[in-house]
């Protein structure tokens, strides 16, 4: 049975219509499916911005504590400087005060010749040679001779051997040694100073331990004493 015209219109609207439909739909699905693709991908996008700003500021955050310890280093650094410096300052002031009244041992006759005696005899141990040449300051060569005719027999009974003995009147100490002597050998190219100040130096070295200990108390860091 042929279809009329009017069916063929209708079956072909239909078609469309179904067409149409399934266009839609099938729209609709591509839609959604893109949607839901953008949706991941933003959502990943958004993670992957996060992690990274996260880890920004984290690196930040780590360089700024390194830079806040690394400032305190630095900081405790400069302290302990200063504290070291202001305790040297502190010895080195006590050490003047006392080659500051070095001067007053000299004005004791008594005093200063018995140190003397002692400077003088320890002297000619130190070299051990037959012959020593002796320089003071121009108001001590009296002091000094006494000093050397006195221990020259004590030395020769010490070390069964003879000593000559020359006290240097041309070439004297400085006016500002406070006291004391210097030593030469025979040809002055080997010297012992005996002087006040190269003694209070000498047991200043020596001290030191024992002077930082009475000052500033003992080291809780320090493992072994000198």
């Amino acid at each position: 049975m042929a279809l009329s015209d009017a069916d063929v219109q209708k079956q072909i609207k239909h078609m469309m219509a179904f067409i149409e439909q399934e266009a839609n739909e099938k729209a609709e699905e591509i839609d959604a499916k893109a949607e839901e693709e953008f949706n991941i991908e933003k959502g990943r996008l958004v993670q992957t911005q996060r992690l990274k700003i996260m880890e920004y500021y984290e690196k930040k955050e780590k360089q700024i504590e390194q830079q806040k310890k690394i400032q305190m280093s630095n900081l405790m650094n400069q302290a302990r400087l200063k504290v070291l410096k202001a305790r040297d300052d502190m010895i080195s002031d006590l050490l003047n005060d006392a080659r500051q009244r070095l001067a007053n041992v000299a004005r004791d006759p008594s005093r200063y010749a018995a140190l003397m005696d002692g400077l003088v005899l320890q002297g000619f141990y130190q070299f051990l040679e037959p012959k020593v040449t002796i320089r003071c300051r121009k108001q001590d060569v009296g002091i000094v001779q006494a000093a050397v005719q006195k221990n020259i027999p004590i030395y020769k009974a010490a070390v069964k051997d003879n000593l000559e003995v020359r006290i240097d009147q041309e070439n004297f100490l400085s006016p500002e040694v406070s006291g004391g002597i210097e030593l030469y050998n025979a040809d002055g190219k080997i010297k012992v100073s005996n002087t006040l100040e190269s003694r209070l130096d000498l047991i200043a070295q020596q001290m030191m331990p024992e002077i930082r200990v009475a000052l500033f108390g003992a080291n809780q860091n320090r493992k072994f004493m000198d």
